[in-house]
């Protein structure tokens, strides 16, 4: 430290908080005895050699997130006992009891390594065909010395697309026009076809405005494979739902009922013996992969446990897992705190929708929280992303610190516009604020805002206001905002 300048010591610092801030990040996980990388079937189809090796070594680099800071200790082998794999992604296990039965229930998500990132900076695949915000979520239940799980998987929309914040509530999804698509479709749908047997697409994007290109190119390309191992559906999740009608969730589960039975799940009896495989998966996908994608996986995820429960004599024949009130809780909650941990994660706030998920019904306060969360999504999309986004780059090696580069990105001049937005937004945000609590002669102008404040975006707005433009030429940006 002694030979670093001013300057250099300053990135130090930086550089430090970087890796600090993913570090405090909750969801970070490792067993001195257990490989949390894979899963039951996975681990039950090796051999006794892989069984021997160190955690390490037979770690699936997918789900190995100091993966880069552990590459001296890879090249030495006599200290692989000393070097754990840290999974990132959420781990519950409860003791339940049903009929007076005791059973262990798990819920692990492994999130992705490769192409890692935040929401808006990362989207689709890489050349590679690794999928951003790709999670593979394990349901286990062990009872009497037999276990069982249940598999599935999310990722992003698999092709070459982009998100980037621009100041709108929701920007305009853009696919590239310049890349082979095909190329990276079809080596992300190989690798999981290896991983996992059968792919069954769940597409729960709209199915009309700016989300429309991708469900309509993702079937394209889908079709265009011809690969009889994958199969796809589109469900417009928001508009079955809408107003409410939550209970039209049935209507998807009764169309991937049968597929599902096909898969099946992973069963090892107590003897060892393994007595069934689960031959394929579920790969659900929404915008973000979050809220819309961590609700139907749950709803999966039960039918598969009442099937299980009942084979192992847990459940009594006509028994329905909704019906046993105590473990119903627990499995619920456990749920939502998967989509809240994995939310947090990639888009830096809880899920939405977690009201469903915890309590079977779409609640007032469910929505309004959902608003306020959609906010604080909107402002750190914005402003506080970037970092993140930079932050988790440095601790997975994506980026590298040259110690003799001259010019460190960190001292780029960034442009005064850039730096004084936020600054813009808060006095816009706060003249609203203002108008709404003016009273008497101004409640026309006060209602004109209002009214304003609700077509336009932040970036008019802001517009509006950072310009001194009279408010009677707000509704010519709002006209033009909307032809643009």
């Amino acid at each position: 430290v002694i030979h670093l300048n001013y300057n250099t010591l300053q990135d130090n610092k930086a550089f430090l908080a970087m890796l600090s801030h993913v570090l405090n990040v909750d969801g970070f996980y490792f067993s001195t005895t257990y490989d949390l990388t894979h899963t039951l079937q996975r681990l039950a189809n090796t051999s006794p050699e892989f069984q021997e090796m160190s955690l390490l070594e037979r770690a699936d680099p997918r789900f190995v997130w100091n993966g880069h800071l552990l590459r001296e200790f890879a090249a030495q082998p006599e200290i692989h006992r000393f070097a754990l794999p840290v999974m990132h992604g959420f781990i519950a296990m409860h003791s339940c009891s049903i009929n007076g039965k005791y059973f262990d229930w798990l819920l692990i998500s492994r999130r992705s390594c490769f192409r890692a990132g935040v929401r808006y900076y990362v989207r689709g695949i890489d050349s590679e065909g690794h999928a951003a915000n790709f999670v593979e979520t394990e349901q286990i239940v062990h009872y009497n010395g037999s276990k069982a799980s249940f598999v599935q998987t999310r990722g992003s929309i698999p092709f070459f697309w982009s998100q980037r914040p621009n100041l709108k509530y929701k920007p305009k999804p853009q696919i590239s026009k310049v890349v082979n698509h095909m190329d990276g479709f079809q080596r992300h749908f190989d690798s999981q076809i290896i991983s996992y047997g059968k792919q069954m697409i769940v597409n729960l994007v709209n199915q009309k405005g700016s989300e429309k290109p991708l469900e309509q190119t993702f079937a394209k390309m889908v079709n265009s494979l011809g690969n009889g191992m994958i199969r796809y559906i589109a469900f417009d999740f928001h508009k079955e739902c809408s107003r409410m009608r939550w209970d039209r969730l049935q209507l998807l589960m009764d169309q991937l009922a049968e597929q599902q039975d096909e898969f099946s799940y992973f069963l090892v009896d107590s003897d060892g013996k393994v007595v069934t495989q689960q031959e394929g998966i579920f790969r659900s996908n929404c915008m973000d992969c979050l809220d819309r994608t961590n609700v139907i996986q749950s709803l999966l995820a039960r039918r598969s446990l009442q099937a299980q429960l009942q084979r192992l004599g847990v459940l009594h024949v006509g028994q329905r897992i909704e019906e046993q009130a105590q473990f119903e809780k627990i499995y619920k909650n456990a749920w939502a705190d998967n989509a809240n941990a994995c939310a947090k994660q990639y888009a830096g706030t809880g899920a939405l929708k977690t009201d469903y998920t915890r309590t079977g019904k779409r609640t007032q306060w469910g929505l309004i929280m959902d608003g306020w969360n959609s906010l604080i999504r909107y402002y750190k999309n914005n402003f506080s992303d970037g970092f993140r986004q930079d932050a988790i780059d440095l601790f997975l090696g994506n980026y590298s610190v040259d110690e003799v580069e001259s010019v460190s990105p960190l001292h780029i001049q960034k442009d005064w516009k850039f730096l004084a937005l936020p600054i813009i937004m808060v006095v816009a945000f706060s003249m609203c604020i203002i108008c709404l609590l003016m009273a008497g002669d101004t409640w026309t102008e006060t209602l004109a805002y209002v009214l304003f404040w609700g077509t336009a975006s932040f970036g008019t707005l802001a517009i509006i206001f950072y310009n001194g433009r009279d408010f009677v030429d707000a509704p010519k940006l709002v006209q033009k905002e909307k032809m643009d």
